[in-house]
């Protein structure tokens, strides 16, 4: 996410161009730093709306004629043969009614995913920063809510915990990133290569209650082989919070700057954010990982199971009395036909 110093950057400019008056219009200062777009730090007056601005080169009809537009904030096109009629412009621009201080981390968060993007062309580039923006829409959307709630925190570190094991197995970021699917409300977790893993955590010592949302969720008839992964933490003070579990997840992705870029996405849509990472106090140790594969051995309900008029259900599974024999992770990979990458 953004250091403080480029915040700090992006706040001054702002505060140069503040106007006042009758006058009606852009008034703009280009940010500094490295990167491969033209970016304007911007005021639309007499509003005096903060907002950024960013050049794009790729053909009028790339871009999409429905721009994002969330809580406190837009994106829209800017005609001004001034900026440069030779590119497409975009702003990302603050309501008079949006949180000065959560816009200033949004647009300085993008302005970092912009710079970073040197080896794709202007239309992926374009994609990579409505993809972002569309993140920050799904976050500002519950942020009122402030940080993850204490299940939301547990689940997310479960998911991590797995996407982490898919790392160190030698899959691919390119393959594990994008197969992470539980930010954006998939039927499953990950979604690898032809089957699925769901990942189920928890904090009990006895027992391990793993809630089912649908009657398709372990359905292995609509994805097979499916796998579902029973992550059991303990809480202990010698652990990690899920702030330093993001952070060495991160860590593990600096050579691969778009796929870091992905990730950063998905934990904004999973509602995390750096805003909040001092708020995560709560330490982790994990347990254990086990991995089941759905079959007709494994408890569940599904569609084919229940009555007609039965439409939809949420049940719950404790995974510590099911009679099925758990597989590693490895294995799993093998079954879902995963290729690996080898040193």
């Amino acid at each position: 996410m953004a250091l403080p110093s480029e915040t700090d950057e992006l706040s001054a400019a702002w505060r140069a161009l503040e106007g006042s008056g009758e006058s009606q219009g852009w008034r703009t200062i280009p940010i500094a730093g490295t990167s491969p777009l033209p970016l304007l730090a911007g005021r639309y007056l007499p509003d005096n709306d903060e907002a950024i601005l960013i050049g794009f080169s790729c053909a009028e009809g790339f871009v999409p004629k429905v721009l994002p537009k969330g809580v406190g904030f837009e994106v829209g096109r800017v005609s001004s043969s001034a900026l440069g009629a030779s590119r497409r412009w975009l702003s990302l621009r603050r309501h008079r009614a949006g949180r000065l201080d959560l816009f200033t981390m949004m647009a300085t968060d993008v302005l970092n995913v912009l710079r970073s993007d040197i080896d794709v062309n202007d239309e992926a580039r374009l994609n990579r920063f409505l993809a972002r923006v569309r993140a920050w829409q799904d976050f500002m959307r519950a942020e009122s809510d402030g940080p993850l709630s204490a299940e939301a925190e547990v689940g997310l570190y479960g998911e991590l915990v797995v996407l982490e094991g898919l790392l160190a197995a030698r899959v691919a970021a390119g393959i594990a990133v994008p197969a992470w699917k539980g930010p954006l409300d998939g039927l499953h977790d990950f979604a690898l290569e032809t089957g699925a893993v769901e990942v189920k955590t928890s904090t009990s010592p006895s027992g391990f209650e793993a809630r089912i949302g649908s009657l398709e969720q372990l359905d292995d008839s609509l994805i097979r082989p499916l796998f579902v992964a029973a992550v059991r933490l303990a809480l202990d003070a010698s652990g990690e919070t899920l702030t330093q579990c993001v952070s060495r997840v991160r860590d593990l992705l600096l050579n691969e700057m778009g796929t870091l870029t992905q990730f950063e996405t998905l934990l904004l849509h999973a509602g995390y954010s750096a805003l909040h990472a001092d708020r995560y106090t709560r330490r982790f140790v994990r347990s254990s990982l086990r991995l089941f594969e759905v079959s007709d051995a494994f408890p569940r309900i599904t569609r084919a199971t229940v009555p007609l008029p039965v439409r939809t259900a949420v049940y719950e599974i404790d995974l510590d009395l099911v009679d099925a024999k758990s597989t590693t992770l490895e294995s799993a990979l093998s079954a879902l036909g995963v290729s690996l990458e080898w040193s």
